[in-house]
């Protein structure tokens, strides 16, 4: 327990240590990854950025089909449940196929798996998918830069540019 909670929580052990005691001068580094530039890991703020764009994207495509009415609960009810599955269209299907969601392309970031396959897959993207609905998941990182999503799914989100 205490390996795992040293490598998530901050000040759990010295900043920017590994597990084996070596100092990591850059997130990513020990996956082999670039400091800066295309390849790097992507900030926190460019993939929030990316999911706010998903998030805004997907209620406006339901906005075509259902019309929002903010004073009756029952259609706010299914339109909120709509959103949600047009949103989980926009994101796990794209990513399956070309690594990022249109959010992520636009901010210039993208998801790649570690072992270095082109395609993410449906299943990988599934999971990144459910467990971003989470949201937790999502925002608990390591020193490497990595969701806890994104160590249950062998992936990281890297910047394209």
């Amino acid at each position: 327990m205490a390996r795992w909670t040293g490598e998530w929580l901050p000040g759990a052990r010295e900043a920017g240590a590994s597990a084996d005691g070596e100092s990591q001068r850059w997130r990513g580094e020990r996956l082999g990854l670039p400091e800066s530039g295309p390849g790097s890991i992507a900030t926190g703020g460019r993939r929030l950025l990316g999911l706010v764009v998903d998030l805004v994207l997907a209620s406006l495509v339901t906005s075509v089909f259902v019309q929002p009415r903010f004073d009756q609960p029952e259609v706010m009810e299914s339109y909120n449940l709509w959103s949600v599955l047009v949103w989980a269209l926009i994101t796990m299907v794209p990513v399956s196929f070309f690594g990022f969601t249109p959010g992520m392309g636009i901010v210039g970031i993208r998801v790649a798996r570690l072992d270095g396959a082109s395609m993410v897959g449906l299943w990988r993207a599934v999971v990144r998918g459910l467990l971003t609905f989470i949201i937790v998941p999502a925002a608990l990182r390591n020193v490497d830069g990595r969701s806890l999503l994104d160590r249950a799914t062998g992936t990281a989100v890297l910047r394209l540019r």
